[in-house]
Parts: C-alpha cells; structure tokens; sequence
C-alpha cells in the first residue's frame, strides 16, 4: 500500500465531515458504536481501506456509509462528499402538517400578548367542558 492509501479511521472519519472534531471521532470508535463490516472495532488507529462498509449511529439515525476514497485533507463539504456512499436507509419523517393535526392546543392572535389569570381560567374551564 502506498501512503496515500493508507489513513486512521478517527481521521478518515474527521476528513469526510462526519464529525467537528478527532476526538469526537476517537471517542465514537473507542466506544464500541462503529462496525466495520460488521464487526464492532474499539481502535481509532485502525486503517481506513478502500471498499469498507461503517455501520455507526449520528443523532437518530444510523449511518452505513461505504469508503469510496481515502482524502488527504479535511477539504469543504462537495470534496467530503466524494470520499464515500451514503448506504443508510431512508426514512421518511411525516410532514409538519401532520404533526399539527396530532396536537390539540389554543392558538391566541399574534400581538395581544400574555393571557391574564382569568382568560387562563376560562379556557382550562372550556378545555374541560370537552373533556369525553
């Protein structure tokens, strides 16, 4: 392997975006989260090699990312971008407007500001006459 090829994972990691920092890399790898084609790694200094599937979880999802090429540097995000594939399952979220339909709460006209104790009254009063 030529030393271009050749890369730490907590870099790689670093290098295509997935993370602010190296350490933040370092400490996903270090605690049991990533797998490598499966099998789980605790070893930042593990090599990065051209054609490797990561499994490791980002926020609320799950990222399974395949390794295209192996960078250089940390460049901007279209350069990142074109060091691996996305493999991650899509899931689609439910549009905000069928959230809302879920929630049940009073919407007060924009500019008559804070309601008093007593308009708060009235409508805990008016909440509970509907109450099954």
């Amino acid at each position: 392997m030529t030393e271009e090829t050749i890369t730490r994972l907590d870099k790689w990691l670093w290098y295509a975006r997935f993370f602010k920092t190296r350490t933040q890399a370092t400490k996903l790898i270090q605690s049991g989260k990533l797998r490598i084609n499966g099998d789980i790694t605790n070893k930042p200094h593990r090599t990065a090699i051209i054609g490797m599937v990561l499994t490791f979880p980002q926020a609320k999802h799950v990222r399974v990312i395949k390794i295209l090429e192996i960078g250089q540097r940390r460049g901007p995000a279209p350069e990142a971008i074109a060091l691996y594939e996305d493999l991650s399952p899509i899931i689609s979220e439910p549009n905000k407007q069928d959230k809302n339909k879920d929630v049940d709460f009073e919407r007060r006209e924009t500019g008559t500001g804070r309601p008093t104790k007593k308009q708060r009254r009235e409508t805990e009063r008016l909440k509970d006459s509907f109450v099954p």
